[in-house]
C-alpha cells in the first residue's frame, strides 16, 4: 500500500499545465509543448490545427475589470428609466422594470413578478458582484479556493442570456398587446441600457480566464513551501 504525503498530494492538486509549460489549444483542444523562453503575451502555433492561441487570456483581469465596471454603469439607468410605455387612449403611462414588477404583484401576477424580479435584478447584480470577487480573489489571492470559484465562474457564465428574459417579456409585449387607438405598449429607453448590461457582463464573464485562479493558488503554494524550507 503506497500512502502519499500531504506535500505531494497538494503539489499535485496545484499542479497546472503552465508550471510543466504546457498550453491547451482552444479550437482542437491539443495539449501543445510552450517554450519557457516564450512570450508569455505572445501566440504559439498548434502543431495540429495550426491556430494560434495564448497560454492565459492577456490582460485578462483588466478587461474583466473594465467590462464589468461598464456593465454596472449602464445598470443604473436600465432601472431608473422607463422598460415599456403603455398607451391607453393615447394617454402614456411609462413603467420602470421595479414598477412593472409591482403593477404584477398587484394584479396577483406573482410568478411572473418573480421571474422579472430574478431576470433583472437578481441575475445581472449575481453576475457584476462575483465577477468582481473573482478579480478581487486572483489579485490578491485571499481566501482563494480555485475548485469552488472555478464552478462558481462557469455557474455565472451560465446564468449570463438568462438576464435577457424580460427584454423577451417586454419584446412579446409589444407585438401582442396591440389594440389600434385603445391600447399599445412601445419600449422604452430602459431596455437599450439593460440589453447593453447583459452584452457588457456576458463579454466580462468571456474575458476571465478561469485557470489564473490556479496559477495564483500555485504560485502562493509554492512561495509557502520556499518560506518553511528556508
Amino acid at each position: 500500500m503506497i500512502i502519499f504525503g500531504k506535500s505531494w498530494r497538494l503539489s499535485l492538486l496545484t499542479n497546472t499545465a503552465k508550471s510543466s509549460n504546457l498550453a491547451l489549444c482552444p479550437q482542437c483542444h491539443k495539449l501543445n509543448d510552450y517554450p519557457a523562453y516564450a512570450d508569455k503575451k505572445e501566440k504559439v502555433q498548434c502543431v495540429r490545427c495550426l491556430g494560434k492561441f495564448y497560454q492565459r487570456k492577456p490582460y485578462s483581469l483588466q478587461y474583466t475589470l473594465a467590462w464589468n465596471v461598464a456593465a454596472l454603469i449602464a445598470f443604473i439607468p436600465a432601472n431608473l428609466y422607463p422598460i415599456m410605455i403603455i398607451y391607453s387612449l393615447g394617454i402614456g403611462d411609462p413603467s420602470t422594470i421595479l414598477s412593472g414588477i409591482g403593477q404584477f404583484v398587484d394584479q396577483g401576477l406573482y410568478p411572473i413578478a418573480a421571474i422579472i424580479f430574478t431576470a433583472s435584478i437578481i441575475v445581472p447584480l449575481l453576475k457584476i458582484i462575483g465577477l468582481f470577487l473573482l478579480v478581487y480573489r486572483v489579485y490578491t489571492g485571499v481566501r482563494l479556493r480555485p475548485e469552488k470559484h472555478s464552478k462558481f465562474y462557469h455557474a455565472l457564465e451560465f446564468l449570463g442570456p438568462w438576464s435577457m428574459l424580460d427584454v423577451f417579456v417586454v419584446t412579446l409585449l409589444v407585438a401582442v398587446v396591440e389594440l389600434g387607438f385603445v391600447t399599445s405598449v412601445e419600449a422604452g429607453p430602459a431596455i437599450n441600457y439593460f440589453t447593453l448590461t447583459v452584452i457588457f457582463t456576458m463579454i466580462a464573464a468571456n474575458s476571465f480566464d478561469p485557470r489564473l485562479l490556479w496559477d495564483k493558488k500555485q504560485n502562493s503554494e509554492t512561495f509557502k513551501e520556499e518560506n518553511d524550507n528556508r
